[in-house]
């Protein structure tokens, strides 16, 4: 090959690099294409063309660019052949998938200068690693269930807890995860316990003393801009940085300044990494969700520490209000921290704690009662934390007794937020926390019941389920859709008090009377 061959070979190539890493550091520094293009005295179309390496990049012209940018030339060309990949795409390297294509770190970052397409191909990626997460999910539940057909019959109980678990999300494995810890973590008591020490805080303490407390760790608290949005908080771990919004309430602002203090520690003192340590996720974004939740339990560990929580929780039965206004923080952060009583020295009453919305969705889960929620598929309406909505202005209270006996104490409290004097601008949700029946005389809340007795159970119990979909319930008269544990057969001789509930054996009798008075009708003749 000509050297004149071998020169025109190369030309591309070289033109390319310098485009690509021309738009790559355009872009590190925040630089729209169309004002750094009229700073170097160039077409925002000649520029595109450049940094796609279809136009030679003439010296003059790279050096004013370079300048511009603040680079040196030497580092600038050392770098060109150093192609860098997207930290996004670069991790999908080693997944199977992009491995049996035969992509290769060159061809992965040529897309690293295109930031839409980078973010689009890993968005899809991780929709498919959690689909087919969710279907390996689906997959092994059916195994294990037919395994379970040959050993035995599958029992109420099972079924209609939902052990089909058709969209297993990130939410389910931090509930999973949680679930498997009993809610707590001992190493981040302990490390929300010196900071209280060290900063001599009080048992209530406020956003000032916690912003003091934040710069201690080189943490500087300014106030949010008001073009923010509806952003609340913004943290810059690099630059110690943190922005918040001015129009929180107090007991929100505390709560997110002890958050972020949270996500400092964890990082810091390695906290995170120890409770990870044994723990493989079968999502990517559960990583992140366990990170927030774990500086969200330091947050409610440094606002209400255990051992005085555990004794107030102790001494005032339970009453989430008035731990609340001990600790002056809100009804729902009081609530959650109470299921975090795990410590197996000073354990308190084993609950579940779930926050829903006026439309019946559930934004959060846990249970250390054995109490399953229902994924997708709309929880009973007649739980206490949908029923609590009627009665907006009062704790509402009931036992629940689920089909297979399994019975529980629940009470619910209506919590509001008006935006510009609106409810449905803001935010309404109903906290419900629940315990075993038998141990409802540790809570304030069940004095005005009647003592629990299994016996009585149908007296003063409400009959509920877990979701429509799954109850063994055939006389409910709540009912939004047919249950999977019948056959769906409608009948026009029978009806009962819900379209939905099934037609059984118990009722064919009834309906072979109906059926047989309708042979004895009289043949009408024909006019």
């Amino acid at each position: 090959m000509s050297a004149s061959a071998s020169s025109n070979t190369s030309a591309p190539v070289l033109n390319s690099a310098v485009g690509r890493r021309l738009r790559e550091l355009r872009l590190e520094q925040g630089h729209s294409q169309a004002e750094f293009a009229r700073r170097l005295g160039i077409s925002p179309a000649y520029l595109n063309l450049i940094e796609k390496g279809k136009r030679t990049v003439q010296l003059p012209l790279l050096w004013k660019a370079l300048g511009l940018l603040h680079v040196e030339p030497e580092p600038f060309i050392g770098s060109l052949g150093a192609q860098r990949v997207e930290d996004g795409l670069a991790q999908l390297l080693d997944e199977p998938l992009l491995r049996s294509l035969n992509l290769d770190a060159d061809e992965l970052a040529s897309l690293s200068a295109e930031p839409r397409a980078v973010t689009t191909i890993t968005t899809l990626f991780n929709l498919y690693k959690n689909t087919r997460s969710q279907l390996d999910n689906l997959l092994y539940q059916l195994s294990q269930q037919e395994a379970d057909k040959k050993a035995r019959s599958v029992s109420h109980t099972e079924t209609e807890s939902g052990s089909l678990r058709f969209d297993y999300s990130p939410l389910d494995e931090v509930t999973d995860f949680l679930e498997a810890n009993d809610n707590f973590f001992g190493a981040i008591e302990e490390a929300a316990a010196r900071v209280r020490a060290e900063a001599a805080l009080p048992r209530r303490v406020n956003s000032e003393q916690l912003g003091r407390t934040l710069e201690r760790y080189g943490i500087v608290v300014q106030e949010l801009t008001a073009s923010a949005g509806s952003v609340v908080r913004r943290y810059d771990p690099g630059l110690g940085r943190l922005e918040i919004g001015a129009e929180l309430s107090e007991s929100r602002k505390k709560f997110d300044l002890g958050h972020v203090l949270g996500l400092r520690l964890l990082d810091e003192l390695g906290l995170y990494h120890a409770a990870m340590s044994e723990y493989t996720a079968k999502h990517q974004e559960t990583l992140k969700l366990l990170k927030v939740h774990l500086a969200n339990y330091f947050a409610g560990a440094l606002l209400m520490p255990y051992g005085d929580f555990f004794s107030e929780t102790q001494a005032q039965r339970y009453d989430v209000e008035r731990l609340a206004r001990t600790f002056e923080v809100s009804y729902e952060a009081a609530a959650h921290r109470i299921t975090n009583l795990g410590d197996p020295q000073r354990r308190g009453v084993p609950m579940h704690f779930l926050r829903v919305d006026i439309g019946g969705n559930i934004s959060k889960r846990y249970s250390a009662t054995g109490l399953r929620f229902p994924g997708a598929l709309g929880s009973c309406p007649k739980w206490v934390v949908h029923t609590a909505f009627l009665t907006p202005s009062v704790i509402s209270k009931q036992f629940s007794v689920m089909p297979d006996g399994t019975s529980y104490f629940c009470f619910a409290k209506v919590t509001a937020v008006a935006v510009q004097g609106s409810l449905a601008r803001g935010t309404v949700y109903s906290i419900g926390l629940g315990t075993h029946a038998e141990d409802a005389h540790h809570l304030a809340y069940a004095d005005e019941h009647p003592r629990w007795a299994r016996e009585r159970a149908h007296k003063i119990g409400i009959p509920v389920g877990i979701t429509c979909r799954f109850c063994e319930r055939p006389d409910c008269n709540q009912r939004a859709a047919p249950s999977y544990k019948f056959a769906f057969n409608p009948s026009e001789l029978v009806k009962k008090d819900n379209f939905f509930s099934p037609v059984l054996d118990s009722d064919a009798e009834l309906k072979e009377e109906t059926a047989a008075s309708s042979r004895k009708l009289p043949i009408l003749p024909e006019r």
